[in-house]
């Protein structure tokens, strides 16, 4: 019988040379999107993050001593959504902390919010629940700042102090139906979530999530 001429596309040998050549690529594609992930999300250090008020470029994950700047968020027409802005430099809890003494605290409030569960009823950075508002941007919630609701309601003269008082005692100023149970936090605690809160919301999160802070309260944390 005379050899026909078979179509590539029918050829066995084809199909698996292509399939090792796209195994291969996707391979070398995975790596490099791994190490590139790495290089986003890994936190920044403090040399960074003064080189970066410099140059007006930042880490998207900030060193700690983020917490010793003003954070804001402006509308970005070359991303198509808000950004974060540090800006100059505030007392936070009336002192400015060492990038030693803001690694702790941060970790405090890491760990805190691990050990409360805050995950069960709040999102944050798009990983938790929705029984609660997200935390993820509530450090910039108008209802926290100078004259909102939030700081008023407390009686406390910064925001910090009033997101503090409030995870300490969270019955004593009622917000939402949805009340905010007593978990016992201590006052180095309180102090520890707020710089992790304050620290979340330097992060770059590629506008999400969007439209946060719109109306004031909208992330009181009941």
């Amino acid at each position: 019988m005379a050899n026909k001429n078979l179509s590539v596309w029918t050829s066995i040998p084809f199909w698996r040379r292509s399939a090792a050549w796209v195994t291969g690529f996707a391979s070398i594609l995975l790596i490099w999107l791994t190490f590139d992930t790495l290089g986003q999300i890994s936190m920044g250090t403090d040399a960074e993050l003064k080189e970066g008020l410099k140059s007006g470029i930042h880490k998207r994950v900030p060193a700690p001593t983020v917490i010793n700047y003003n954070i804001g968020y402006e509308m970005s027409t070359k991303r198509g959504h808000e950004v974060p802005v540090i800006g100059a430099k505030e007392p936070f809890f009336g002192k400015e902390w060492s990038e030693k003494e803001a690694a702790e605290l941060l970790h405090l409030g890491k760990l805190t919010s691990q050990a409360k569960n805050c995950m069960n009823c709040h999102t944050l950075l798009g990983n938790g629940a929705y029984y609660a508002p997200d935390l993820t941007k509530a450090w910039i919630d108008p209802a926290w700042k100078d004259g909102g609701t939030m700081q008023a309601m407390t009686g406390k003269g910064t925001k910090e102090e009033a997101m503090a008082e409030f995870l300490q005692h969270p019955s004593t100023y009622p917000t939402h139906a949805r009340m905010m149970p007593e978990l016992g936090i201590t006052a180095e605690e309180a102090k520890g979530l707020v710089a992790f809160l304050k620290h979340m919301s330097s992060i770059d999160t590629n506008g999400f999530p969007r439209n946060f802070g719109k109306e004031e309260g909208s992330t009181n944390a009941h």
